[in-house]
């Protein structure tokens, strides 16, 4: 089983700031999301980490309950996606036009930062070298709200576009099968592991996850910023 895993909180998630490659630490609620997690996971077989400080951390709270997987190996693809001149800021630094260019094309670089088609490309890349070792045995990754996203997409073989439709919460599990001929999405956004060690405050920001969701034909407020805001 490939199991993906969302870092737990940093001081920039309970703020609501955009996160890319700021390399901050874990809140000590980010710790208490991890143990929880290494409570409720199944012993890994090998565990994977994004370079970033919070990945690491969380990783070696997983590691240090699972002894047989070794040391945790750093992967740089799934470094969280390169926000450029937003890293540290809050959704609102980008503007409204800039903002829809972002959701319409893949390809759109915000802030000389990094595009979905770059981010999907790497994460791609690295779910299929683990492949094949997790049709056998448990991998984790702790990684992004991008990068993880970009997971999904690849295991649902659908484009880069979908993870505007997706809302990945801290210290979040999914799971993917690759025992078969193509991947299977088991499970996403599962938060209930470390639901009870978060802290109350506002939600994380981590476009592209801000779903500016419609129901029944009304404008409902976006779940990050609260402010109604056009339908997707």
């Amino acid at each position: 089983m490939l199991i993906l895993v969302r870092h737990g909180q940093t001081e920039a998630n309970a703020r609501g700031l955009l996160l890319g490659r700021a390399d901050p630490p874990l809140t000590d609620t980010g710790y208490r999301q991890a143990r929880s997690l290494a409570a409720a996971l199944p012993t890994a077989a090998r565990i994977v980490s994004s370079p970033l400080r919070r990945a690491r951390e969380t990783a070696a709270v997983l590691a240090a309950s699972a002894p047989g997987a070794g040391p945790v190996e750093v992967d740089p693809r799934w470094i969280e996606m390169d926000y450029g001149d937003l890293d540290c800021r809050p959704a609102s630094a980008l503007d409204a036009a800039a903002w829809q260019a972002w959701r319409d094309d893949p390809n759109f670089v915000p802030a000389d930062g990094e595009s979905l088609a770059e981010v999907g490309r790497r994460v791609r890349e690295a779910c299929e070298a683990l492949a094949a070792d997790a049709s056998e045995r448990d991998v984790v990754v702790v990684s992004h709200v991008s990068p993880i996203k970009a997971a999904v997409a690849w295991a649902m073989g659908v484009g880069d576009e979908v993870a505007w439709r997706m809302f990945l919460s801290d210290a979040a599990v999914s799971r993917i099968d690759t025992r078969g001929a193509t991947p299977v999405l088991l499970a996403f956004n599962d938060a209930c592991a470390a639901a009870g060690a978060a802290d109350a405050g506002p939600p994380a920001v981590h476009p592209p996850g801000g779903v500016r969701a419609r129901l029944l034909d009304h404008e409902v407020p976006d779940p990050e910023t609260g402010v109604p805001e056009p339908p997707t």
